[in-house]
């Protein structure tokens, strides 16, 4: 029987076993989410106390891996009718890079706009802040670094045929020209889709490889951006010399950034902790009615019939 108490010092609901999944969790706290929550904070907690290098080498792959989507893309796009059944087909090699890098527990940007978040959001601390920019800025970095590496070998080496390296930068053409304003709204719902997908997964680990595929496949239907997966689309760009760097950072990259972390951080995140937290406050009894185990003050709280501390 997993042993949950009421750690105040790490401010969270501390089980005494090694690992706990939302099925272990949920008859210790008043709901699916959440257990849900708790499962994902931990995760985050657990990044952000990951070696720096080890982040970085991990972001690097996954940027270099999230190229799969591109190059996948463009080769259904070169293969296939330009037709909207054949779009819809298309579309679903956006998919393949988030599968890959997901399921291979490398490091992806966005899925981190919302797990080391709930943590800062546990325990609202200036030490944590710093802790979720070291996180966000290394894993940026390298995402953005392996990605440029995958974009240069795309456009330098010749791996591909003439309609295939054209159908390449049609795909990044679409992400050049637009408003900011624009790649800024649809970067809000793409990063609101992954938060969404970094949730459910937490919910239903047993389904991740559908729910990677529905999630992806409506960004890349809907022509959301996404910063890690666009980035090297335009960079292909760049480096064939079609398109300046500072355009690709005005056009696409900032406002989809700042989309990314908006839809992820302030929608998803946000709204995730307050039901949690409303949850918690609505159910004193079960968690302490000293008020010591509040989120943000003492955590999740103790948990529904949890033994004392100290009990075996």
């Amino acid at each position: 029987m997993t042993d949950l108490s009421d750690d105040r010092d790490s401010g969270h609901l501390a089980p005494q076993s090694d690992a706990a999944d939302v099925e272990e969790l949920e008859p210790h706290l008043p709901s699916t989410a959440a257990a849900v929550h708790e499962v994902i904070r931990r995760a985050g907690e657990k990044e952000m106390d990951r070696d720096g290098m080890a982040l970085m080498w991990s972001a690097i792959a996954g940027g270099i891996t999230m190229a799969t989507s591109f190059m996948a893309r463009g080769l259904l796009h070169a293969h296939l009718p330009e037709t909207e059944v054949g779009f819809l087909f298309e579309a679903m090699g956006y998919t393949v890079g988030f599968i890959f890098v997901i399921c291979a527990g490398q490091q992806l940007f966005t899925e981190n706009t919302v797990t080391p978040v709930l943590p800062l959001m546990s325990q609202p601390r200036l030490s944590k802040l710093w802790r979720v920019l070291r996180l966000w800025g290394i894993v940026l970095a390298g995402n953005t670094i392996g990605g440029a590496v995958a974009a240069a070998v795309f456009a330098w080496m010749p791996l591909f045929d003439a309609e295939t390296s054209e159908s390449f930068a049609q795909i990044g053409l679409h992400l050049i020209g637009k408003p900011a304003g624009e790649m800024f709204a649809g970067g809000i719902v793409s990063g609101w889709l992954i938060a969404t997908l970094v949730w459910a997964m937490a919910a239903a680990p047993q389904a991740r490889l559908p729910l990677i595929f529905l999630a992806t496949w409506i960004i890349s239907l809907g022509d959301f951006p996404h910063v890690v997966a666009g980035t090297v689309e335009v960079l292909y760009l760049v480096f064939l010399g079609n398109e300046g760097l500072v355009a690709v950072l005005g056009e696409f990259w900032l406002p989809t950034l700042a989309g990314n972390v908006i839809g992820g951080t302030l929608i998803f995140a946000l709204v995730a902790h307050a039901q949690v937290r409303a949850d918690v406050e609505a159910h004193p009894s079960d968690h302490g009615g000293s008020g010591a185990g509040k989120m943000g003050d003492g955590g999740m709280g103790k948990a529904k019939g949890a033994p004392p501390r100290g009990a075996p």
